[in-house]
């Protein structure tokens, strides 16, 4: 199912290599985004390890990596906050459940009906929320608690490490493709500021400034297995609940798009349902292991795509790269210089932009153009999971409203008297008003035939607006014949069931929208 264009070997090797660029880029955002949601640095990088290793060996997108996000960060502060991390815990462990039935139930199929526009916007807010997060980078808490911009010097001397990093990353495959260009910037840069004994930023020093501890450290050891440490009651689950419901919402919508961004990348497709199981088992695990639950970030996985990742061994290394750096190697990883950090992000951030769509700018309809504008401006001011969902709505109103337009009908006299009608176009809830109006049987003559054989209609609505036109027609004492309905359409009538004129060799075959028929 998914193609790699490189030899065994080599796959490997790009797998393992990319995989530890990633390790190194995850550190300092599960850091950062543990400290959103309001726990301990060490729940937030065994949920980037246990996400990242349970998505690779059983999801349903190689090469994609998960971990702890902001985005679903944001939905967990308040139940920390108010009832502690225990109740977090047993949260995740809920919203993975969740997360599973989703992909059993086959709801992973529905990301496909995202339209191009919402992708077009997510990407392109997305980027943008990136860019924006490596803002505060370039700030320091100030004595009275305030954020100010770096001295003029450091900020000369950070800003200079971040353009080496990225003229690395950009030059470097030019020359060779042994390594990935983002961690030889990495490497690179941290031996450069270590001989020349530059003071800038590094990882560690971020850690210290979240936590407030000068002695503050990423060291640790493995996960334990404990049961969440609340009341198994009533009680609990409708506190719990709610936040795991929004939790399986964000998250799953933002694994689907990230795995559709990677598939239009990769020119291979991901399987959305295995997708959701996956998801759902790590989230369920990190509540047993004390991890704060996570999705697919799309930062990473764009770390892990351009440094050469394709296969499941990336994200697998990536993982056990994290792990490692928690029980061994923390203290190589805290020297880490902030700016080598920024610069890989910063490619990221240009990678990800669609600039291509900077030129549709009347090449496309209006509506479309509103929609991904809407919800860049939507991911930027709340969360991608709430853009989504606008866009999503946007962009079906927009669809209803187009398509209600199309609903017409011509009319001719026959010898007879009669006045037939010929309609064109879907009715449904849309273009209710606009079939309404199409007819007059105040002044329509005695008999009138309406053809519904280029028409189709699509749901209760058109059916219910079927019946009240007939019922306009029966009380202006008029005789009105109804002409090639679907054999569902005459089920479901019931003012104007015995109206219809039925020819079994040219009635229509379709399905109408209707619970009654479910």
């Amino acid at each position: 199912m998914f193609n790699l264009t490189c030899p065994g070997k080599q796959c490997v090797k790009n797998d393992v290599l990319s995989g530890l660029t990633v390790a190194l880029a995850l550190v300092p955002e599960a850091v950062a985004f543990a400290f959103v949601a309001g726990v301990e640095p060490l729940v937030g990088l065994y949920g980037a390890f246990m996400m990242g290793l349970i998505t690779a060996l059983i999801g349903g997108r190689p090469g994609m990596i998960s971990g702890a996000t902001g985005a679903m960060a944001v939905v967990m502060v308040a139940l920390v906050a108010t009832h502690g991390v225990q109740y977090l815990f047993a949260a995740v462990v809920l919203t993975g459940v969740i997360q599973i039935l989703a992909g059993v139930f086959h709801l992973g199929k529905f990301i496909r009906l995202v339209p191009h526009p919402v992708m077009l916007g997510f990407v392109n807010g997305l980027a943008i929320v990136i860019f924006l997060a490596q803002m505060k980078q370039f700030q320091f808490t100030a004595a009275d608690g305030s954020l100010q911009w770096l001295p003029s010097d450091q900020m000369a001397l950070m800003l200079g490490l971040i353009a080496l990093t990225m003229a690395i990353i950009h030059f470097l495959p030019k020359l060779t493709s042994a390594i990935p260009a983002s961690l030889a910037a990495i490497v690179t840069v941290t031996l450069i500021v270590i001989g020349l004994d530059l003071d800038t930023r590094s990882v560690v020093d971020v850690l210290r400034d979240m936590t407030g501890d000068a002695n503050a450290t990423i060291a640790g050891g493995l996960p334990s297995f404990s049961i969440p440490a609340v009341p198994l009651t009533w009680e609990t689950l409708e506190i719990i609940l709610p936040y795991s419901i929004i939790l399986a919402g964000v998250g799953l919508i933002e694994s689907l798009l990230t795995l559709t961004l990677i598939d239009e990348i990769t020119e291979t497709r991901g399987r959305g349902n295995k997708e959701c199981v996956g998801q759902g088992v790590a989230n369920s695990v990190n509540g047993f292991f004390g991890g704060m639950g996570g999705c697919a970030m799309i930062g990473q996985s764009m770390i892990n795509i351009n440094s050469g990742g394709r296969g499941r061994l990336s994200g697998l290394s990536a993982a056990l790269f994290l792990l490692l750096f928690i029980l061994v190697a923390s203290s190589l990883i805290e020297m880490i210089p902030v700016a080598a950090l920024v610069g890989v992000m910063f490619i990221v951030v240009l990678g990800t932009f669609e600039w291509a769509s900077l030129r549709l700018f009347g090449k496309v309809p209006k509506a479309d153009l509103f929609v991904a504008i809407l919800v860049t401006a939507v991911t930027v001011a709340s969360d991608l999971a709430v853009a989504v969902v606008v866009g999503v709505i946007v962009s079906a109103l927009v669809f209803a409203w187009e398509h209600a337009k199309q609903m017409q009908a011509t009319s001719d006299l026959l010898e007879n008297g009669s006045k037939v009608y010929h309609l064109k176009g879907p009715l449904f809830f849309g273009s209710v008003s606009h079939f309404q109006a199409i007819f007059d049987p105040k002044n329509d003559p005695q008999d009138v035939i309406i053809d519904f054989a280029g028409a189709r209609v699509v749901d209760h609505s058109g059916i219910e607006a079927i019946d009240s036109l007939a019922e306009r027609y029966q009380r202006a004492g008029k005789q009105v014949h109804l002409r090639h309905l679907s054999e569902e359409c005459r089920e479901l009538l019931t003012q104007a069931g015995d109206l219809v004129e039925v020819n079994m060799m040219e009635d229509p075959k379709y399905h109408v929208a209707d619970d009654r028929l479910a």
